[in-house]
């Protein structure tokens, strides 16, 4: 993997974002495919507007007709319309609400989708850089945001305009000189917009990097909810959390201030002038330029405008921040896999299991200045039980990481059954593998959806079988609910060697063709690790596999130990021939040794 291929895979979530409003087109297109939603909601939304402006010509007619000219029937009629009017304006409101609403979680619930899909099939590398709680925050609190935005303010931006130009438009055929001055008053309320709007683009993006931070500190904490406990330190976490809480709160207050400053001088400044309006048209009526009842249609006109107007500046916020969360999710769309698959893969047929690392050098993205691995070469033949020993950080692990390509080398290549894995699909290329690390991810699930994991439609006798090859048939059957028993998080439900023992089954399962064991009995304790040695034994028959070896047993049973130190192959052969070689392997090997039928650690 070369450099630019890492910063790909790497997300800032400490930069400050443009907050440019422009980002929300990018939501577009979420919104064709529901093209008749869409147009529903504008329909319904236009029908209400429409029913709202029709209010101000029958206020006209009420004043001009009921009131100056004494007719009583006018008030009548007048009756009769506005019921009209309420029952299509209520029609208009429903269809309105719930069709932008259901558009609005249709767009959320397909943003999440794709983000969740992009997130998923990113690399490890991703993972260094980027914090679990941070990603989480932008599915969860950005969508919401997004959600808020097509649920409510964008109709609600869209109402006021058109009530600001159908107001405006009527304003200017009933009083062509007051709506002059009202039109003066527009400039007074832009500049505001534009000047108090600044603040609040900027303290919206922050309250939601502090909320996102808020997300990543509980994820942490609750994920290491025991080491926090067992050191006792509830209380150090508890004061963390309330500091940032109250540094969230903080920014939150100065962000509801500068809102609700900026809807307060637009409020003032347009109901102002609507007050002045009201003089200079009683003037006009007196003086017999317009009627009472166009005085009263304006005024009512006027203040729908001055409420447009305003509306439109509160909505300024939610745009701002609808804006900053688009941008936040489209990172993560836009964050290329470090991995990824050629434009046409190589088919996998059959896979006999020969694997060759030709001098492959690698370094973790986190430390690109630290190589783990430096020209390494490393045949396997197909059926080969190959050991991988050393000291700590010889870069064994890593071995393994490169064969599930998680990671693409520095240099060199890796090929299986002579096909470089750049020329695979990564997806299928893993497939055909069988990992059991040495710390095993159990999830939430059931005990049987555990084991299934690689083979989800896999017959519940097969389960058994692996099941019972990996030594946790017993302790399954004997759990409340047996296969069926939900495990807690991360397996919290059961000890450390049965976690172990569900990963061995899950990988036994997956009857894979090459298998890669981080460890695999380092959790067990003797009795258990004979259990399991036994079912390894009879899973490795005729499969290629690389062992990280943890325990004596592992290494005899090799074909061929491996010993690495740096990043580099150092010796290479039987146990017997290390041994007597008195190099790394032997010294290793004696630092374990208590007697002769002891259980020796080398890694």
């Amino acid at each position: 993997m070369k450099g630019g291929q890492r910063r790909s895979g790497r997300v800032d979530s400490g930069r400050a974002g443009t907050r440019d409003l422009g980002q929300l087109r990018r939501l577009a297109a979420y919104l064709r495919p529901h093209r008749p939603l869409v147009i529903g909601t504008l329909v319904a939304l236009t029908v209400a507007a429409l029913a709202v402006l029709s209010i101000g010509a029958g206020l006209r007619h009420i004043v001009d007709g009921g009131f100056v000219q004494g007719r009583p029937q006018a008030l009548d009629h007048a009756l009769e319309a506005v019921g009209l009017v309420i029952l299509v304006l209520a029609l208009a409101t429903f269809f309105r609400s719930y069709l932008v609403t259901r558009l609005g979680e249709r767009l959320v619930a397909d943003l999440r989708k794709d983000v969740f899909a992009r997130v998923v099939r990113l690399s490890p590398a991703f993972f260094e850089r980027t914090r679990t709680g941070e990603v989480i925050s932008r599915i969860t609190t950005d969508t919401a945001v997004i959600q808020t935005l097509i649920g409510a303010s964008v109709t609600q931006a869209l109402r006021n305009l058109l009530l600001l130009v159908g107001g405006l438009a009527i304003l200017l055929v009933t009083s062509p000189r007051l709506t002059g001055f009202v039109l003066l008053v527009v400039p007074l309320v832009v500049v505001p917009i534009v000047l108090i709007g600044r603040r609040v683009r900027v303290l919206s993006r922050a309250l939601q990097d502090q909320v996102a931070e808020l997300g990543v500190r509980v994820e942490e904490t609750l994920n290491g909810v025991r080491t926090v406990q067992g050191f006792g330190q509830e209380g150090r976490e508890a004061e963390r959390f309330g500091d940032s809480a109250e540094a969230t709160y903080a920014t939150a207050v100065r962000y509801a201030r500068a809102r609700s400053t900026l809807g307060a001088v637009v409020i003032a400044l347009v109901f102002g002038a609507i007050g002045v309006v009201l003089w200079l048209g009683g003037y006009d009526v007196l003086e017999g330029r317009i009627t009472p009842g166009e005085l009263s249609a304006f005024v009512f006109y006027a203040a729908l405008v001055a409420s447009a107007v305003g509306g439109l500046a509160d909505v300024m916020g939610d745009l701002q921040r609808a804006a900053g969360a688009t941008e936040r999710l489209f990172e993560l769309l836009d964050t290329q896999p470090a991995v990824t698959a050629p434009a046409t893969p190589r088919p996998i047929a059959t896979t006999r299991g020969a694997v060759r690392f030709e001098g492959v050098g690698f370094a973790y993205p986190s430390f690109p200045d630290r190589p783990v691995l430096r020209e390494f070469d490393l045949d396997v033949a197909p059926g080969e039980r190959v050991a991988l020993v050393g000291p700590s950080g010889a870069g064994k692990t890593s071995v393994l990481q490169l064969l599930l390509r998680f990671y693409e080398p520095d240099a060199g290549q890796i090929l299986v059954d002579g096909v470089p894995l750049a020329e695979l699909d990564p997806v299928a290329h893993r497939r055909r593998l069988g990992w059991v690390p040495q710390e095993p991810m159990i999830f939430s699930g059931t005990a049987l959806d555990n084991i299934r994991y690689g083979r989800p439609d896999a017959a519940l006798a097969e389960v058994r079988a692996a099941a019972e090859a990996a030594a946790a048939l017993g302790f399954i059957d004997a759990l409340p609910q047996g296969f069926d028993t939900h495990l807690g998080e991360k397996g919290v439900r059961l000890s450390g060697g049965q976690r172990q023992r569900i990963a061995i089954a899950r990988a036994l399962l997956a009857d894979p063709r090459i298998l890669l064991l981080d460890e695999a009995t380092s959790a067990l304790d003797a009795e258990n690790e004979r259990l399991v040695q036994q079912a390894l034994e009879r899973l490795m028959e005729g499969r290629t596999t690389l062992v990280i070896a943890h325990r004596l047993a592992t290494v005899l049973a090799a074909d061929r130990i491996v010993v690495m130190d740096g990043g580099r192959i150092v010796e290479t052969g039987r146990h017997q021939d290390l041994v007597a070689n008195d190099g790394l392997y032997g010294r290793l090997a004696a630092l374990q040794f208590t007697d002769a039928g002891a259980v020796m650690r080398v890694a």
